[in-house]
């Protein structure tokens, strides 16, 4: 399930595409438009189309993003 914000959530398999909401349409709590499969209309979210692909890429087991380590905290010696 991938979080769109307040509250609506929506399965990661439907999502087939995010829009980034630009100029006068852009405001409070809308910055994307997701379309999903079976409904007609795209949902209005919260979040950015960034934040919901992040999501997507981790759902999908892309898990392409790295972890990121501070200096001198390298892995334990065995």
């Amino acid at each position: 399930m991938i979080p769109l914000g307040y509250g609506k959530f929506v399965r990661a398999d439907r999502i087939f595409a995010v829009v980034p909401l630009e100029g006068e349409e852009r405001g409070d709590g809308r910055r994307t438009h997701v379309h999903v499969e079976g409904i007609a209309e795209p949902i209005l979210a919260s979040r950015s189309e960034r934040a919901i692909l992040a999501d997507l890429e981790e759902a999908a087991g892309g898990g392409s993003r790295k972890r990121r380590i501070a200096p001198g905290q390298g892995e334990l010696p065995v």
